[in-house]
This record gives C-alpha cells, structure tokens and sequence, in this order.
C-alpha cells in the first residue's frame, strides 16, 4: 500500500468530500491542472500495463485538432491523485498513477471530453525490438536496463532477491516488456509502475506471512459495504516444473519440480485435491538450484485462485494490487484477501469494488 498516514485512513471511512487533481504534463515541458468532472483509474494485478485512467473533463476546447494542441496523444502525460480534507485544513493526496495520454474523444460542441490513459509499462511495450537484443548478467540488472533503453531517467527498484541468469535473446519485433516479465517470472517476482510513475521488481506478498496493509470492517467506523464470496479450481496448481537450458552458452538442460508438500493444505500435492502442476521454462534459467528458487515463488501464485470475492467498501485509494486486506464480517468472521483488481473513482460517491484472487481465515 501506498504510504500514507493513520490520520488519512481514519479519515477515508468517515463522512467527507474526496479530494482529486489530474495534472497534466505537455511534451513542451509545461504542466497545469486540469478540471474535471470525474472518471475512474482501474489496477488490475494481472494486466501488462498495471493501471488504466479515464477521466472526464467538462471543456470540449481541449479537444485536439493539431498535433500542438495540449491534450495532443503524443507523448503527454497525466498524473492523477486522490486524497482527504482535514479539520484543519490540510490535506494529504495520494498519487494514482502517472499515465502517457492515449486518447481523447468528446462532443466537440458541448463537451464533454473523455481522456484516456496508459501506465508507464506501455511505453517500453511499444518500444519493440529493431534488432535482435540479448540480455545477460542478472536478472534484476537485465531488467533495468530493457526499461532504461526505452526511458533513460526510469527509476528501477527490486525487493526480490536478485540472481543470474543465462543469456537470452529476443528477435526482432519482440515485446519489450513481455521481456521484462520473463526476466522477473525468472527469479519467482514480477515488474509493474507504481503510482509514482516508478518501476518496481516485486514477488507476489505471501498470504500466509504478509502483514494485512488494511483492514475493511462492517460496522460503525468500518469501510465494509458488503461482499460476494466464491471459489473454484480453475487455475489453481499444486506444483511447478521450472525448467532451463541455454543453448547460446552449451548449458545442459536443468529443472526442478516444487511442490505443495504441506499435509495440512487443501492443495496437498499427495491428497485429495491429486497432482495438478503447471510449468515455466526460460532460457535464463542456468542452475537447478534457480529453477528451485523460481519453481518456489511461482507455486506461491499458481496456488492463489482458489477462492475468489467481490468486496464492495469505501475507497482507499492507498491500495495496491497485492496487497494483502483483513476483511471483518457483519457476524464477526475474519478472513484475509489478496488484492487483484479495483477501480478508484475520482468523483463524489463513486463505487469501490476489490476482486480478490485469494482468501484464508484471519485472526
């Protein structure tokens, strides 16, 4: 979750008028709010591009009719926030995305406009391959410079530990960023643009360890609105064969099978539930121990989907998808919920529903 204040999150669940601001950032280098009558910015965990924005400005003038124009699609951007008014005064804003300009439609006499935009990840995407290009080293440093090749000043971090990988190269009209992914997919992480409009290599939180990043209770004070519960087996796994063999530097073939070998777990590789695996293989991997690491931290993720919910709450614009929430029940029962998708509205009374992609009982 996004850092923000006790204060701020206190806030979000009492009776207040939300506060948003979409800026607007031009190719010439000058930057200027925008006024708006509302509009939605999605998450979505398992999205190439992590966030989307739609925004509705109520002046046709800034529709577009030459590439000069303001709210020209080529290569503006906007950043969006969404905060709180206190007591006092103060306010606390947080960032929603930064997004490069992508469409703008509207009645082009009364208005009003549409704005639609793209998170950062799209940027490298469209950068495609003209030449074959090889990656090597380690993978959070293969990772980093793909991005950097298309956005010098990009700011790469990593919370996922770090490995090497064998040489890998991509064609000609490859996709930039699905490189990236297979690059982080090798060291059990994946890579997506924050808010901030920075880049961040991260393994999915572990449901079973993670501290819950908020908790959306029922009641006086609570964000609960209500909730729809559900699971499935589809696309749950129990197992992962990671597998390598890289043929640029005569490397044998290596592979390693993890799987879920808790006796007390409904995915119990050995139990009712039976052997249901799925696989990954990239040249990147090098080692039987890498493919062991990598095969670990995807299990983590195959065995999510087992139970699903729509949670409907106030909005918490902090989220991010991930991120573990402890939901508390009208009749008192506890669960935790992994965050895969919601939608934050930037006008008054908009509606916030987080589609989890996993669930446990909370304490």
């Amino acid at each position: 979750m996004y850092p923000v204040s006790a204060r701020f999150l206190q806030r979000i669940v009492e009776d207040h008028t939300p506060i948003t601001e979409v800026v607007l950032f031009r190719t010439d280098g000058s930057v200027e709010r925008l006024d708006h009558e509302g509009g939605t910015v999605t998450v979505d965990w398992g999205a190439q591009c992590r966030r989307t924005c739609n925004v509705t400005v109520p002046d046709p003038v800034l529709i577009p009719r030459t590439p000069t124009d303001k709210l020209a699609v080529y290569g503006a951007r906007l950043r969006i926030s969404r905060g709180v008014e206190y007591a006092d005064g103060t306010q606390e804003l947080v960032p929603v995305g930064v997004f490069r300009l992508d469409e703008v439609t509207g009645d082009v006499d009364d208005g009003p406009v549409t704005l639609g935009g793209k998170s950062l990840e799209c940027i490298v995407a469209d950068d495609k391959f003209t030449a074959a290009y090889r990656a090597s080293g380690t993978a959070v440093g293969a990772i980093t410079a793909l991005i950097q090749r298309t956005l010098p000043d990009a700011i790469v971090t990593s919370t996922a530990a770090d490995a090497a990988i064998g040489p890998r190269t991509w064609d000609v009209e490859a996709d930039p960023w699905a490189a990236v992914l297979e690059l982080a997919a090798a060291i059990g992480a994946t890579c997506y643009c924050t808010p901030d409009g920075e880049f961040v290599i991260a393994e999915l939180p572990d449901l079973t360890t993670a501290t819950p990043a908020w908790s959306i209770e029922a009641g006086e004070g609570g964000a609960y609105i209500q909730a729809s519960r559900g699971m499935t087996v589809d696309n749950v796994h129990n197992g992962v064969l990671a597998r390598g063999e890289n043929t640029e530097n005569n490397i044998a073939p290596v592979s390693s099978l993890v799987v879920d070998n808790d006796p007390t777990s409904p995915t119990y590789w050995s139990g009712p539930f039976g052997r249901r695996p799925t696989f990954y293989s990239s040249s990147t991997l090098i080692t039987t121990s890498a493919c062991t690491a990598a095969a670990t931290l995807l299990l983590r993720s195959a065995q999510s989907p087992n139970a699903s919910a729509d949670i409907s709450a106030l909005p918490n614009p902090a989220l991010e998808a991930g991120d573990i929430v402890r939901v508390v029940y009208p009749d008192g029962t506890k669960e935790l919920h992994q965050a895969a998708s919601f939608s934050i509205p930037l006008d008054i009374g908009g509606s916030f529903t987080l589609q989890t992609i996993s669930a446990k009982e909370g304490t």
